[in-house]
C-alpha cells in the first residue's frame, strides 16, 4: 500500500461513499443490495487476504437451517421464540442467496439432510424421534409444509454406513458448491460497479465528525459509511462485540468408486458433518473436542480433530476403508451467547454484520440484505 500510483489511489481507491471490510457472502452480498438501493453510491470492498479467510470459501456446502437435536439445544438455550426468529432468518437467507445467484449456478441440490444416532447415542435418539411431530408444526409456518422431519431409519442399508442405529431426515435441507457460490458473488459484485480490492488489509476504523476513517497500510480513506463484516475477525477492528470465534477443521478424501450417499449428515449435536462431493467424502467439524484450542482465528490443524474425523471415516462412512486424504484446511467461524447475528450500527456511520454462530450460508445472505437496508 506504500507503494501506489497516482492512477492506483484515484482509480480504486478515491471517491467511495462506503467502504465494507471483509468480502465473504455478507460483505458481498451487502455490496450487491446497496448497489440496488444507491444506485449513485460508490461502493469499495476491501479484503485483506487472497479469498476470505474465514468461512464463505471454507465451508462444507450446507444448506441447512438446523437438525432435530441442534434445534432442540438452541431452543433451550434462547427460548422458543428466539428459535423461531434465527430459523426465519436461515430460512429468509437461504431463499435470498438462492433467488439471487440462482441454484444452477451455485450447484443447489435439494436433497434432504440426515441425522445420524449411533448405540450410545440411544437416549439423545429417542429425545429427538419424540420431538419431529413438535418441531413440525412449531416450524411449519416458516418452511411451508408440516412434514420437515421425518424418521429414515430404513434407509440405513442403501447408504453402507457402518454402527449408525438411527436416522432422522430433514425434508427441507439442500447442499450448494461454496466455490461457485463465491465466484458467482465475486461476478455479481463486479458487474454491479463495485470495486472488490483483494490483499488490503484494514488496520483500524473510527467514527469522527467527517465520516468513517479507514486506516489501511500508509494510506488513510474517509467515507460516508463503513460495514465491518469480517465475522469471527471483528474483534480486531470492533473489541466490544460479542464474539468468539470457533475454528472448523476440514478435510476431503481421494474419489471412493462405489460412493452412495445423497443429501447431507449431521453427527454429535451438529459438531461433525459430511457429504459426498463427486466421487469423494467431505468430512468436517471436531470443534467439541477441545473448545478452548479451537477459540481462535488461526488457521491450523490438530491431532486430536483430524484423529477423530479419521475414525468417524473409517468406522461409520466407509466402515473397514481408509481412503487417502487428499485435502486438509480449517476455517473459522464465530459464535456468541446469542443465537442471533448482531447486525446495528454501533458508532455514527460505523456498521457491523457479523456472528452467524456457525450457520454463514444460511444467514450470510440475509445479514447482507439487512446490513444494507440499515445503511440506507
Amino acid at each position: 500500500m506504500k507503494n501506489l500510483s497516482y492512477w492506483e489511489q484515484q482509480t480504486f481507491l478515491q471517491g467511495a461513499d462506503v467502504v465494507i471490510i471483509g468480502a465473504g457472502l455478507v460483505g458481498l452480498t451487502a455490496a450487491i443490495y446497496l448497489r440496488q438501493l444507491r444506485p449513485t453510491a460508490r461502493v469499495l470492498v476491501l479484503e485483506r487476504d487472497t479469498l476470505p479467510n474465514g468461512a464463505s470459501t471454507k465451508n462444507a456446502g450446507f444448506a441447512c437451517f438446523g437438525s432435530i437435536s441442534e434445534l432442540r439445544e438452541q431452543e433451550l438455550r434462547g427460548g422458543t421464540d428466539g428459535l423461531l426468529r434465527v430459523v426465519q432468518a436461515r430460512w429468509e437467507g437461504l431463499r435470498r442467496l438462492r433467488e439471487l445467484l440462482g441454484d444452477e449456478a451455485i450447484n443447489y441440490r435439494p436433497e434432504g439432510g440426515y441425522e445420524l444416532f449411533r448405540p450410545e447415542e440411544a437416549t439423545l435418539a429417542t429425545t429427538c424421534r419424540e420431538h419431529l411431530g413438535y418441531y413440525n408444526a412449531l416450524l411449519a409456518p416458516i418452511i411451508g409444509h408440516a412434514n420437515i422431519f421425518r424418521d429414515a431409519s430404513t434407509q440405513l442399508p442403501a447408504l453402507g454406513l457402518g454402527g449408525v442405529q438411527v436416522m432422522l431426515e430433514n425434508t427441507a435441507e439442500g447442499s450448494l458448491d461454496t466455490g461457485r457460490m463465491m465466484l458467482t458473488l465475486l461476478q455479481r459484485v463486479w458487474a454491479a460497479g463495485v470495486t472488490v480490492l483483494h490483499g488490503c488489509p484494514v488496520l483500524g476504523v473510527e467514527a469522527g465528525t467527517a465520516g468513517v476513517r479507514v486506516q489501511l497500510d500508509g494510506l488513510e480513506l474517509t467515507v460516508e459509511q463503513v460495514l465491518v463484516a469480517t465475522n469471527a475477525f471483528s474483534h480486531q477492528l470492533v473489541p466490544e462485540l460479542d464474539v468468539v470465534p470457533g475454528r472448523g477443521q476440514v478435510l476431503v478424501t481421494e474419489p471412493i468408486p462405489g460412493l452412495h450417499l445423497p443429501g447431507t449428515f449431521h453427527y454429535d449435536k451438529g459438531y461433525t458433518y459430511f457429504r459426498q462431493v463427486g466421487e469423494r467424502v467431505l468430512l468436517g467439524g471436531g470443534r467439541n473436542l477441545d473448545f478452548q484450542a479451537e477459540e481462535t482465528t488461526e488457521p491450523g490443524l490438530t491431532p486430536v480433530v483430524q484423529q477423530r474425523l479419521e475414525q468417524l471415516l473409517h468406522e461409520v462412512i466407509v466402515p473397514g476403508r481408509r481412503p487417502r486424504i487428499d485435502y486438509r484446511w480449517s476455517g473459522v467461524m464465530a459464535f456468541g451467547r446469542e443465537l442471533e447475528p448482531i447486525i446495528r450500527e454501533v458508532q455514527p456511520g460505523l456498521f457491523v454484520a457479523v456472528r452467524c454462530n456457525g450457520m454463514g450460508v444460511a444467514l450470510g445472505a440475509g445479514s447482507g440484505w439487512q446490513a444494507a437496508q440499515l445503511m440506507c
